[in-house]
């Protein structure tokens, strides 16, 4: 996600800036209506019809153009658990077959979101703690930083993209402590770091003594009946599977950790951390995880900060696991609300923020 809007990113903020919105200080409200879970040893998902929410279907040819004109594989929106909207457009990623409910894709970093949950898992059943040292888990020299500057870079560090990690090297995917120079203090320097957040999988695996993959299938697969495997891509693990898990994992932030009558995630205090601001360098990202409605945001691939939003269309309450080429988990818990976009690249920008907002123009047209 690095390299992350260049040439056209001034002219796209100064439009957004004109559009945007005061910041939102309070946590999410808590959803108003019982949520629906689909069954976890089953295909089955209840579906509600727009007619039924009074929803605009008229509108949906205009969406549904626009999203298969923009790359998109898959897309779904539920509403109260329930299905509403799922379409699926074009081939697979080895474009052998029809894109369809089965067919696997890359998260990209939306998984950044699922690794935040299960570091929070890893704390509530005491395998961990988020303001411990890195090098407590990882042992010294994980970098090339003294041992001074080392101990201060923490896992909430990590989880927070301010580890004072030096963006400059090059590869900010290299793991290696070579790659891995001093810049800033942590806690000190907000920049979107894929090297960092790529480690929290070796912290949690040495930290529960089991692989990444068997504590994501214990944790979180199982019980919510989700599949997806992590899947080694140079220095990275991406996290791939089809659209109906990604919206369970939706799903189940939806209800704040909670899935059926099982509250996977009790730690509420880690939860709430989760979805809001983190830090104040940069309001709009909490556990690596994206957060609309704040009054400034530093994105990838940039030191700065700008006064907009998110997304100036999206409701304000909106946290999103957001990666690459537009891969989308957004969840609006004022509206019950969780939408999936899978796909390929719709712009020319690794993570087209100007396509979610357009995305949310369409979505809102719908749902009026």
């Amino acid at each position: 996600m690095q390299n992350f809007f260049k040439s056209i990113l001034i002219f796209t903020l100064i439009s957004a800036i004109l559009s945007c919105k005061k910041e939102t200080p309070t946590p999410n409200p808590p959803t108003s209506t019982a949520l629906y879970y689909p069954p976890t040893n089953s295909t089955h998902w209840e579906n509600v019809s727009m007619a039924r929410l009074n929803w605009s279907v008229a509108d949906t040819a205009d969406l549904y153009n626009f999203m298969q004109n923009k790359g998109t594989r898959a897309f779904i929106i539920l509403k109260d658990g329930k299905i509403v909207i799922e379409k699926y457009w074009g081939k697979n990623i080895l474009n052998t077959a029809d894109f369809n409910q089965n067919t696997n894709w890359y998260w990209a970093s939306a998984g950044k979101t699922l690794t935040a949950f299960l570091v929070g898992l890893a704390q509530q059943d005491g395998l961990l703690n988020i303001n411990h040292k890195t090098s407590q888990y990882l042992g010294s020299g994980w970098t090339s930083l003294s041992q001074q500057q080392e101990d201060l870079i923490l896992i909430k560090h990590q989880l927070t993209m301010t580890t004072g990690l030096d963006y400059t090297t090059g590869d900010l995917d290299c793991t290696n402590p070579n790659c891995l120079q001093y810049k800033a203090d942590a806690g000190t320097q907000w920049y979107y770091h894929n090297a960092p957040y790529t480690l929290l999988e070796s912290v949690v695996s040495a930290a529960a003594n089991t692989s990444y993959q068997v504590f994501t299938n214990q944790k979180i697969k199982q019980p919510t009946g989700m599949n997806g495997s992590w899947l080694p891509l140079g220095n990275n693990n991406v996290f791939w599977s089809d659209a109906r898990s990604a919206a369970r994992f939706g799903l189940l932030l939806l209800g704040k950790g909670k899935w059926n009558t099982t509250q996977i995630m009790t730690d509420q205090n880690y939860f709430n951390a989760m979805v809001n601001s983190s830090q104040t360098l940069n309001p709009s990202y909490g556990y690596l995880t994206w957060l609309n409605g704040k009054s400034g945001i530093v994105l990838p691939g940039l030191p700065n900060s700008f006064p907009i939003p998110l997304s100036a269309n999206a409701p304000q309450d909106l946290f999103a696991a957001m990666g690459k080429n537009g891969q989308y988990i957004d969840v609006v818990p004022s509206q019950n609300l969780v939408v999936i976009r899978l796909g390929e690249a719709p712009d020319s920008n690794l993570v087209p923020t100007a396509f979610h907002d357009e995305m949310w123009e369409k979505i809102n047209a719908v749902i009026k």
